[in-house]
């Protein structure tokens, strides 16, 4: 069921499924929606109440035009599980997301019961200077959005063989237009705040070994940029573990949907036993 509900200043568009005990809340990534998760909505309602809200700047959220910082982002997210009334959640946080969903359970980690990172980094390697940085997200925030989208389906022959398969099986059509209004909803400025957040976030590297409840590290066997540093995090969370998901890139909830589905089934199952 899709809701509305004020954060602060913030209006929140999120789907719900309501369901008996503990809830599953799940975090998109950047230039995502709630929409990267319309296809898993029905199967995760199963296991109960499951939240999926769009971000600050992203899909059907409010576009304030500022706080696109990984601080705000957090406290958005504290925000929301306030509002919505859940105290403590089994939490997933892709890419984007997942660094949010970092920065959330070293700040408070009496919300989660449960963590799962998915495609995402405790640290970003870049050699990009910000005046670059800064540049390319001016660039990329002066073009109308119906720009990019025709850039990026223009190169879809370079596409992933993963993300290939996830168009083919979403049908053409469905798969780019959802493409379409995602791009077609983002706050021009999120390119520039958090290009540049993403790319010179503090690292917390060194304070994974704070993070005590259990964790479960996903990525996609061909995500090669976030292989190496879903190790890590496996690596440096006490209570995690690692599953990489075969013919699967960055979005493995699509492009191999019952593997994912598995994966988050028996994760849940472990936690709430």
């Amino acid at each position: 069921m899709l809701k509305r509900i004020a954060v602060g200043a913030l209006e929140v568009e999120y789907d719900e499924v309501e369901g008996d005990g503990r809830p599953f809340v799940l975090v998109h990534g950047f230039t995502g929606s709630r929409d990267d998760f319309a296809d898993v909505l029905e199967p995760l309602g199963v296991l109960g109440r499951t939240l999926i809200p769009d971000g600050r700047g992203h899909g059907g959220s409010g576009n304030p035009g500022t706080g696109y910082s990984f601080d705000q982002l957090t406290a958005d997210l504290e925000g929301f599980l306030d509002a919505t009334g859940v105290e403590r959640c089994d939490l997933l946080g892709h890419s984007l997301g997942g660094m949010v969903a970092l920065r959330f359970a070293l700040a408070h980690p009496e919300r989660l019961a449960s963590l799962v990172l998915m495609d995402t980094a405790a640290r970003v390697r870049s050699t990009a200077s910000r005046f670059t940085v800064r540049i390319a997200g001016n660039i990329v925030r002066r073009v109308p959005p119906s720009w990019l989208y025709h850039l990026v389906r223009a190169n879809r022959k370079r596409l992933p063989e993963p993300m290939r398969r996830a168009e083919q099986e979403m049908g053409p059509d469905r798969y780019w237009r959802r493409l379409r209004a995602k791009l077609e909803a983002l706050d021009p400025v999120v390119f520039t705040q958090l290009m540049g957040a993403v790319t010179f976030q503090q690292s917390v590297t060194e304070r994974l070994g704070e993070i005590r409840c259990p964790t479960l590290v996903l990525v996609g066997a061909q995500d090669e940029g976030f292989l190496d540093t879903s190790r890590e995090l496996s690596d440096g969370i006490p209570d995690a573990k690692l599953v990489v998901i075969r013919d699967a890139h960055h979005s493995p909830q699509i492009e191999a949907r019952q593997a994912w589905l598995d994966a988050i089934c028996a994760h849940l199952e472990r936690v709430r036993s």
